[in-house]
């Protein structure tokens, strides 16, 4: 069993680590707000977003980030997109150089518009192999051992089936893929039409109209993915439609969160500050539009969830602006 490393003592950084440590793996799970490490450390328990997960012996809390990276062969990290760089930069000079790195974040850079592995290359250097992992995942589920299937995905082969043997287990199936643009633009862009699922629900516009919002919002990630160099199989898949439909659907979705509770008239400024987690969609949606027009793929439910985000247009205004576009042909043109 190798050591892992978890950056992020979030939902999804500490399912993961308990995750692998009920495998069998020493783990230290690292955090950057101290006194939760030693909340953490004291229940044995992350009270603010797992509060009834039982942390197993294995897994050991620091608050240093050279720490748990040290002589890690694999460092997991599971934190949000917006501090990603920063955490990287700072973790570099620990970092093996055999290290296998699994980015498990789902977002876009906003400033680079990177993704994700491409943040994590830039800053540890291209000799250390990075696989995305993505997929229908919602950490409370992966915590309570129900069954989930992910994708793994990284240009070396060798990494991706290293990844796929260590996080195996019981209830935790990883399928492995080449395709890491398409894998990583569809678990940033889902979070964007989940805002919009949530906008249907809240407003109570029925099953008729959630079933073509997530499938015309496949296609509108889709387009983006195969624009960028992404697979549009890829997008068919766990990474794709997969978790387009959990988050667009899920009660436990922070994203589709959103959008319900702007439905319901509250401010963006109101719904986040009432969260403990970050809903990724609210970021990515700007990085996700500003994307698009660099390759001149047109985005329509990123535009009206964007001017909806930024107080420019109210919700319904953005369903009606959605239902009065032009007419076409479903199947898109393939260059």
């Amino acid at each position: 069993m190798r050591s892992v490393a978890v950056l992020g003592a979030g939902s999804w950084g500490t399912a993961l680590a308990v995750h692998l440590g009920r495998l069998g793996h020493d783990v230290r799970l690292w955090g950057r707000d101290r006194l939760l490490v030693d909340d953490m450390r004291a229940r044995r328990a992350n009270a603010v977003y797992l509060p009834d997960i039982v942390l197993p012996d294995r897994v050991v809390m620091t608050p240093s980030i050279d720490e748990a990276v040290r002589d890690m062969e694999l460092i997991v990290s599971a934190i949000p997109s917006h501090g990603c760089r920063h955490v990287m930069r700072g973790a570099a000079a620990c970092v093996a150089p055999h290290a296998t790195i699994v980015s498990a974040t789902k977002g876009l850079e906003s400033e680079t518009l990177l993704r994700m592995s491409e943040v994590i290359a830039q800053e540890l250097g291209p000799a250390r192999p990075v696989v995305a992992l993505s997929g229908p995942s919602f950490a409370l589920e992966v915590a309570n051992q129900l069954p989930t299937a992910v994708l793994a995905a990284s240009s070396n082969e060798g990494a991706t089936e290293l990844v796929q043997a260590e996080f195996r287990g019981p209830h935790f199936r990883l399928y492995g893929s080449d395709d890491v643009v398409g894998v990583e633009i569809g678990g940033a862009l889902k979070n964007v039409i989940a805002i919009a699922a949530g906008v249907v629900e809240g407003l109570g516009l029925g099953h008729n109209a959630l079933a073509a919002l997530i499938t015309r919002g496949l296609a509108e990630v889709t387009r983006l993915a195969c624009a960028v160099g992404g697979k549009r199989e890829t997008l068919a898949g766990l990474s794709g439609l997969g978790d387009l439909v959990l988050t667009c659907t899920g009660s436990l979705s922070r994203n589709r969160h959103v959008g319900v509770e702007l439905a319901r008239g509250r401010t963006l400024a109101e719904v986040l500050a009432s969260m403990k987690m970050v809903a990724e969609g609210v970021r990515t949606t700007g990085a996700a539009l500003a994307l698009g027009a660099r390759h001149g793929i047109e985005l329509p439910i990123a535009t009206q969830m964007a001017e909806v985000l930024a107080g420019r247009s109210d919700v319904r205004a953005a369903v009606g602006a959605l239902m009065i576009r032009p007419q076409k042909a479903e199947a898109e043109a393939r260059s």
